[in-house]
């Protein structure tokens, strides 16, 4: 029995597709359509398709540089009708991009009218603006005509497009490009015309150039708005080795005298793709957040120029240091990142070197310059022949006359009579009467050995790779005279500059507002910072079942450092403390420290001085605070230490303090030479005292001459003199004796 075809509404036509492959393939589809036609340049023009699109849509307008003005609506719908099939406010904006000489440091389009301005205000409806192409387009379009690249069918069929332009100007590097594909992205930024073709003269002499010698002479970007980089030299030439990398580029700025003493700072050019508006916004939010206490107020004395005023809090401030903050916290310093991925050889999306990228162009400069030369050899070629048959005719031109006057057919019988080919027969029977008077028979043959000649020099060129080369480099040295230095187009406007030195502490002071604070650290681990040096701290309030474990004095520019008892220092900024409403933050919030830790000392740490650190099994050594720093949240391990053993003090060492008096929970009591604890960066310290079972009760250090202190329970103090401290003297690690009558029954020495 045959098999019944389903009605097409029963659904039987449905073929069963897997998910997984279905979704592998479609997006595989569109991953390819991103990369290849939409995000990435390719290496030999720097264009990505919209842009070569519109250029080429440019050109058939006939818009040249020194044409008139088209509107811009005209150019969009001659693009997205002919050559893309896109949203026209997608290819307007890729238009208006080109226009912009803050986007481009050298534009490809010549714009008429609001083409949006550095603020990031948007141009002008394409209605209202009109453009032509620059000498740069003329450049990247030069030999088009004459079958320099090749053409591909437009998405309809009904137009011709251009696979890549000839490209005579390096554009990928001197305009740079950025783009965001599927799975990659590519970031190139803007360098020097006339560098980047020096560059080119040098590699043309020597291919394998090492990167060190091209670095020489393009020692880096030069961005459009000028700026200065403070990369330093070694990551740059290796950026330009690997093709990844980035650059800091920081604003320019400029101290101006006020009179009297006053003085303001005056940015004259902001970095690549900043928005000066979004910068000055972002500026006074930190003003008013008063996170720039050097900073009294900001300005923008903009027109034509960019002029950005800077006043300090007062005379006395440092400009650099203000500056530093500045940079630190806003977009006065940037980093523009460095991602050659570019489509290689048109087809292959590859991240390569300066060397390579400069080597690419070079190499299609000359198969431009081999199609356009086989070009012309065939132009030349047919017009010597017609030529040729010309000069046959005049030397018989009787004879011509005769057959053309009396042969019904005479193009045949010319072509038997005097060997003639289709074409020079063609061209005779073509020729004007006023045209065989005998000075043409002259100009005829001057043309023929002109061409004649011609001919000779392009074979000789297609001939050899050296004329190439040498003919490529005298069209680079002409595009470098065209955008050279002398040039105010050609000019550098990027400079080059070490940032200034300047000690991290004085800038993160720079950038905080110096006040008096009290931090509170509970005992259950919550922090807070009130405001003032507040000297009783019996009133504060805690949550329930929490109490003070210290607190101390400090201003909003210190850092504290918390000890624990895993033996780890950490390090707070006590600006990002919270403030004295409620009850603070956790210290786990600020710190990445372990749940079975607590904290045993917390003040703002010195570089002068030292710290005992002692565990609770009575090891311990000596640690300069500032050796103790932490540099992230995971803070430092500084003493080791074995569970069940911990950390158990951290001890401030007092100027001039040469004795240790440590007693253990056995109320044995040891006195013994500072000098015999080592001083460490890190580690599990000595042996302090000796202890059959139990550990370290308290310990401190104090000078031998004032002699031991101690408070008692009912608030008294008492001082044992260093004859009355001679029988509990011994060495380092000794057991000790009991402690004196009058000590403590707590065993702390309090005080």
């Amino acid at each position: 029995m045959g098999k019944e075809t389903p009605p097409p509404d029963s659904g039987g036509n449905i073929e069963p597709v897997g998910l997984q492959e279905a979704l592998e393939e479609r997006y595989l589809a569109y991953a390819l359509s991103t990369i290849m036609h939409r995000a990435l340049p390719d290496v030999r023009d720097g264009l990505k398709p919209v842009h070569r699109r519109i250029i080429h849509a440019m050109r058939m307008l006939k818009l040249d540089p020194k044409a008139g003005f088209a509107k811009c609506a005209r150019i969009v719908g001659d693009v997205i009708g002919k050559f893309h099939p896109h949203g026209d406010q997608a290819v307007y904006d890729a238009l208006v991009r080109l226009a912009q000489d803050f986007a481009q440091r050298y534009p490809l389009i010549d714009g008429q009218g609001n083409f949006g301005n550095i603020d990031g205000d948007n141009a002008a409806a394409y209605r209202y603006t009109e453009a032509r192409m620059t000498e740069v387009a003329s450049l990247l379009l030069e030999g088009i005509g004459e079958d320099a690249v090749d053409f591909r069918k437009t998405y309809n069929d009904e137009d011709d497009e251009p696979v890549v332009l000839p490209g005579a100007f390096p554009n990928l590097l001197a305009n740079g490009s950025s783009g965001i594909a599927v799975g990659m992205a590519t970031s190139i930024p803007p360098h020097n015309a006339a560098e980047l073709c020096a560059a080119a003269l040098e590699l043309i002499k020597d291919r394998d150039l090492p990167v060190e010698k091209l670095v020489e002479i393009v020692p880096g970007p030069d961005f459009p708005t000028g700026g200065i980089i403070v990369e330093d030299r070694a990551s740059i030439i290796d950026a330009y080795a690997t093709g990844r990398g980035g650059f800091r580029v920081r604003a320019r700025w400029e101290k101006e005298d006020q009179g009297r003493g006053m003085w303001v700072v005056v940015v004259t050019e902001i970095p690549y793709q900043v928005q000066k508006s979004r910068l000055i916004e972002k500026i006074a939010e930190l003003l008013e957040a008063r996170k720039l206490p050097l900073l009294d107020d900001v300005r923008d004395e903009s027109a034509e120029d960019v002029r950005v005023v800077f006043v300090p809090k007062s005379r006395t401030v440092e400009p650099s240091l203000m500056m530093e903050s500045l940079f630190k916290l806003t977009e006065l310093e940037t980093r523009f990142p460095l991602n050659m991925n570019v489509l290689s050889r048109g087809v292959v999306p590859n991240v390569i070197g300066l060397r390579a990228v400069m080597l690419e162009w070079l190499d299609h400069r000359r198969i431009v310059l081999k199609r356009r030369s086989r070009h012309r050899l065939a132009e030349i070629e047919r017009r010597l022949e017609i030529l040729a048959g010309f000069l046959i005719a005049y030397l018989n031109i009787d004879e011509v006359i005769r057959i053309i006057r009396t042969q019904d057919h005479p193009k045949q019988v010319m072509m038997a009579r005097f060997g003639l080919t289709d074409t020079q027969t063609e061209a005779i029977l073509n020729i004007r009467l006023r045209a065989l008077a005998k000075l043409e028979e002259i100009e005829i043959r001057k043309e023929f050995d002109a061409l004649t000649e011609e001919k000779a020099g392009i074979e000789a060129l297609l001939a050899s790779d050296a004329k190439q080369w040498a003919t490529i480099a005298w069209e680079i040295g002409n595009v470098a005279k065209a955008f050279s230095k002398d040039t105010p187009l050609g000019r550098r406007r990027t400079a080059f500059a070490d940032a200034p030195e300047h000690a991290e502490e004085a800038i993160t002071e720079a950038m905080i507002e110096k006040e008096p604070v009290t931090v509170i650290l509970s005992q259950k681990g919550w922090l807070r910072a009130l405001k003032g040096h507040i000297a009783d701290v019996s009133g504060l309030v805690f949550k329930e079942g929490d109490a003070l474990q210290t607190s101390f004095h400090a201003q909003t520019t210190d850092r504290m450092m918390l000890i624990t008892t895993g033996g780890k220092a950490f390090t707070i900024d006590i600006a990002k403390l919270p403030g004295g409403r409620g009850h603070g933050d956790p210290i786990r919030i600020l710190v990445d420290m372990e749940t079975d830790q607590t904290v045993i000392a917390a003040f703002v740490p010195s570089e002068q001085r030292r710290r005992l650190l002692v565990s609770h099994e009575g090891n311990g050594f000596l640690v300069a605070e500032g050796e103790a720093l932490a540099t992230t949240r995971k803070g430092k391990q500084v003493m080791n230490v074995t569970t069940p053993d911990e950390c158990a003090f951290a001890v401030p060492v007092g100027d001039g303090h040469d004795r240790v008096a440590i007693i253990g929970d056995n109320r044995k009591l040891l006195v013994f030479a500072l000098a015999e604890v080592p001083e460490m960066a890190r580690g599990k310290g000595v042996r302090l005292q000796k202890y059959k079972e139990g550990g370290v009760l308290d310990i401190k250090t104090f000078k031998a001459a004032d002699g031991l202190a101690w408070v008692d329970s009912a608030g008294r103090q008492f001082v044992r003199t260093g004859a009355e401290l001679a029988e509990f003297e011994a060495a380092r690690a000794s057991a000790g004796k009991m402690a004196p009558k009058g000590f403590p029954r707590t065993g702390k020495f309090g005080g």
